[in-house]
């Protein structure tokens, strides 16, 4: 099937009414991009926020009188000219093949590879995690969880227990446990995450007995050898006196989704309990990394 799309660069607090408006005029789906390349890194709790230029894009199916919609939408700004636009034919493609094409096997530290579940590991002795990208985020392409596979792939995690806070797709618990871990809790407030971290577990042979997932309000405090959270700064600095008392004396944190210019918020926020310290930084973000020290 073929398809036709319009683009419009927009402010962003007309996408609201714009869309409606494209859905209304027979759009089968209408999506967001950025038109300048200026990422939103930390967004306000409970907000969706867009880039100060945005395209908004609604695609159409190929025998869309094209023309009409554009009429339609110059009625609908005017007397304000219509913003600049442009309407291209898209290819037909096969979509789940472009898509799987994007991903491929990621080597982290020494021992450990990602690989799409659809491929075989390049490398079948390492430890290889298998991974479908489609279920929710935290692929390992990130930076944050990049360098939180990195980390747990340098530590010595056997009989060790672990907790994922903010699990995602259970990237993290799922790959301390193919490392070594004895027990991997992964906690997280969207369900559909816990559902994907369950699958993904499955996919990869995990022991039920072995990974426990939980929603933060199901979660009874137990403490662990090892707590990996890999959120953004504002919820870790908030979550700090939660987190603490999880972790054993002496026992392994490491934090991520932090921006360089927020690391030292982040470390001064778990002083009290934790000796911090930059393990790794990549593209702008933080992995911070420590102990939880004797308190008194």
């Amino acid at each position: 099937m073929s398809w036709v799309q319009i683009k419009l660069e927009v402010n962003p607090k007309m996408v609201d009414e714009l869309e409606d408006q494209l859905l209304a005029l027979g759009a089968c789906s209408v999506t967001y991009e950025d038109a300048q390349d200026k990422p939103v890194y930390e967004p306000k709790l409970g907000t969706t926020p867009l880039w100060e230029k945005t395209i908004l894009i609604g695609l159409f199916t190929a025998n869309t009188p094209m023309e009409l919609v554009t009429a339609s939408l110059e009625n609908y700004f005017s007397p304000e000219p219509l913003p600049s636009y442009r309407v291209e034919i898209v290819e037909d493609k096969d979509w789940e093949r472009e898509w799987m094409g994007q991903y491929h096997p990621m080597q982290f530290g020494e021992r450990l590879w990602i690989c799409p579940s659809w491929l075989e590991p390049p490398q079948p002795n390492a430890v290889n995690l298998r991974l479908d990208p489609g279920l929710a985020f935290g692929t390992g392409t990130h930076p944050t969880t990049a360098m939180c596979l990195t980390w747990l792939d340098a530590q010595n995690l056997n009989k060790l227990d672990v907790i994922d806070y903010g699990c995602g797709s259970g990237i993290l618990a799922i790959a301390s446990l193919l490392l070594g871990a004895k027990q991997a809790i992964a906690i997280d407030n969207d369900p559909q995450a816990l559902q994907a971290t369950a699958d993904n577990a499955q996919r990869n042979h995990i022991n039920p007995q072995q990974l426990h997932v939980y929603l933060p309000e199901n979660f009874s405090n137990t403490t662990t050898d090892v707590l990996v959270a890999n959120i953004l700064a504002k919820p870790l600095i908030d979550l700090a006196p939660k987190l603490a008392p999880l972790v054993k004396t002496d026992g392994l944190i490491a934090l991520s989704g932090i921006l360089m210019e927020q690391a030292d918020q982040v470390i001064a926020a778990y002083a009290p309990w934790f000796s911090l310290d930059y393990f790794k930084t990549q593209d702008g973000w933080v992995c911070l990394a420590g102990r939880k020290i004797a308190t008194h």
